[in-house]
């Protein structure tokens, strides 16, 4: 490995926006083809959540920006802009990687005015997409807020969770701790287009039976459910069955929001594969990111039988292990509603 020449001073066309973010270096390696890390020097770790938000969590901590799980619809490929990348293929192959976020984010929960609020993992950027396999982040971010007595969530899509059940059990034992796996597309061939860089929906399957086989309870976010490709009634019966008999404790059923440049994006796609449904789609979000009430309603008819039908309703425990009750709640109770 010649990482030794890719220093601070080397001249590697690293984009001016990074500089913002305490740049330090790029790397690209060939066990990572077609990715470029860009480290970099975080300043903070804990990122606090807006009250006017109504999230069932106050902070979040991103060990990555960008996500090669390259999901065609991801929500936060416009803040790849905010360092003079584009929110398409940048967004997949430029990952910045937050090198001394474990050290920030032991300095940060130190301080006596922590107060041990909910920290969610996995908001932004899955914290277990490719990069991780590298740079190896969840360990000690995991470590650092059960040190701290902090209660966290994670959602994850990726399959490298496996490697830190033993870590994330033993911390369920001391602080509240929530396990949500990211599952909306049964169909492998659709799965192929519009998640390429994802574990298949089979792996993912035998992820939440590994996160109960550990112990732990495993809530499924079924989101964003596609309109037209996603939300029949029959691949939502096909794909809660098939969750269900995998183990889960739980699920929550949404639509597709469609922010900032994250639509152009994803419309693009869709005008190359599925041209028949631009002109719905431009219907349906002629109002805004969001689909409209009507369609709301429509889907959480067809999916609120079916969630009933496979036992996904009830809220059960969604702090796994947990020896006290939690100081606030890391996760919603359980819903099959569309937000």
């Amino acid at each position: 490995m010649r990482w030794s020449a890719q220093g601070v001073n080397v001249d590697d066309g690293a984009l001016p926006g990074l500089q913002r973010i305490g740049f330090v270096r790029s790397v690209r390696t060939p066990q990572f083809d077609g990715i470029t890390f860009h480290e970099v020097l975080c300043k903070s770790a804990l990122n606090k959540v807006p009250a006017e938000s109504q999230l069932p969590f106050t902070y979040t901590v991103n060990g990555y920006r960008g996500c090669s799980h390259a999901c065609r619809y991801c929500f936060a490929r416009p803040t790849h802009e905010y360092l003079d990348l584009d929110c398409g293929d940048d967004f997949d192959s430029q990952v910045v990687v937050k090198t001394n976020v474990v050290d920030v984010l032991r300095r940060e929960l130190s301080r006596p005015s922590w107060r041990r609020e909910s920290v969610a993992l996995g908001t932004n950027t899955d914290p277990y997409q490719r990069a991780e396999g590298r740079y190896a982040l969840m360990p000690g971010i995991i470590g650092a807020l059960t040190d701290f007595g902090t209660p966290f969530s994670i959602l994850t899509k990726g399959t490298l969770l496996r490697r830190d059940l033993p870590l994330i059990t033993e911390a369920a034992t001391r602080v509240p701790v929530s396990v949500s796996v990211s599952l909306a597309i049964g169909d492998p061939e659709l799965h192929r287009q519009v998640e390429p860089g994802t574990p298949t929906p089979q792996a993912r399957l035998q992820l939440i039976s590994a996160v109960r086989e550990a112990g732990l309870d495993c809530h499924v976010m079924v989101a964003p459910v596609l309109p037209h490709l996603t939300d029949s009634v029959d691949h939502l019966d096909i794909l809660l069955g098939q969750i269900a008999e995998a183990g889960a404790t739980g699920v929550t059923v949404f639509g597709l929001h469609l922010r900032g440049s994250t639509r152009g994006w994803f419309m693009s796609w869709l005008a190359d594969h599925h041209p028949e449904l631009v002109a719905p789609y431009r219907r349906l979000y002629r109002q805004g990111a969001y689909l409209p009430e009507e369609y709301r309603d429509r889907l959480r008819r067809r999916a609120a039988p079916l969630v009933a039908k496979y036992g996904l309703t009830g809220q059960g425990n969604r702090f796994s292990r947990v020896p006290r009750p939690p100081a606030a709640p890391v996760a919603e109770p359980v819903q099959a509603t569309l937000f």
